[in-house]
């Protein structure tokens, strides 16, 4: 109490202007936080408003189309996110590359479970072609990336088809793990994704003579202590008793 008997005023925290893109940015990071948790139906305008402490007409002044443009811009901000995860120096044995560059999607996966769930399966009702056409931009984004570090700026159709194949499968293996209650560990399931790939490439291979001459340069730079090495050491005693096959 102060001298007239009345409660001292609590002071109000400082208002703190933002320019356009810092308040844009900030509104962003409040819709992917929530979307991280749930499914993007399940999160309102109102609910991204409380998350970034600000009122709902803000909301709306910065994105006027509503909780569908909102949607729709914290996607493409994910969708940068993970277009950077494949974002690798040519440096090194292929494999390790692409280990990292597996380390930080899967590290965005388990951030972003929930929404990463909402992102990849269909049947959200704020699912749209422009929101289809931004993941559909992501899996590309990383075709272009491998076929990259593999050398191959002219790929073989089937070449071609084996990466985008396996960038499905990593999706598919990452909802998996999602619905797994994330197990395995995401170390061994990093070291899965890179044996599968390698395991396709050889496949392809077989068959293919562009792939062949690709695998054939890049298995080359792998060192005989590398995640192709030990593959190749855990494979051979699978098929040794397929030699009656030759």
């Amino acid at each position: 109490m102060n001298g007239s008997g009345t409660a001292p005023a609590v002071p109000r925290p400082a208002y703190r202007r933002l320019s356009v893109e810092q308040r844009r940015s900030q509104l962003l990071a409040a819709a992917l936080g929530l979307f991280a948790q749930r499914a993007p139906e399940d999160v309102s305008l109102d609910d991204v408003a409380t998350a970034a402490e600000v009122s709902r007409p803000l909301v709306y002044r910065y994105f006027p189309g509503g909780k569908q443009q909102l949607y729709e811009a914290a996607l493409r901000s994910a969708a940068d996110e993970l277009e950077q995860c494949f974002a690798e120096p040519e440096a090194g044995p292929l494999t390790r590359r692409l280990g990292r560059a597996l380390d930080r999607y899967l590290a965005f996966v388990d951030q972003h479970d929930a929404g990463f769930s909402a992102l990849l399966q269909s049947g959200s009702v704020v699912e749209t072609s422009r929101t289809n056409a931004i993941v559909d931009e992501v899996r590309r984004a990383a075709a272009e990336q491998i076929l990259h570090h593999l050398g191959a700026p002219e790929p073989s159709p089937r070449l071609r088809t084996t990466v985008r194949m396996w960038i499905a499968s990593v999706e598919a293996a990452s909802l998996i793990w999602l619905d797994e209650d994330k197990q395995p560990a995401l170390d061994e399931l990093r070291d899965w994704l890179v044996d599968h790939f390698v395991a396709l490439l050889t496949a392809t291979a077989a068959r293919d003579a562009g792939t062949a001459r690709v695998v054939r340069a890049t298995l080359k730079l792998e060192a005989h202590d590398g995640p192709a090495g030990d593959f190749a050491r855990r494979l051979l005693p699978v098929v040794s008793d397929a030699a009656h096959l030759l």
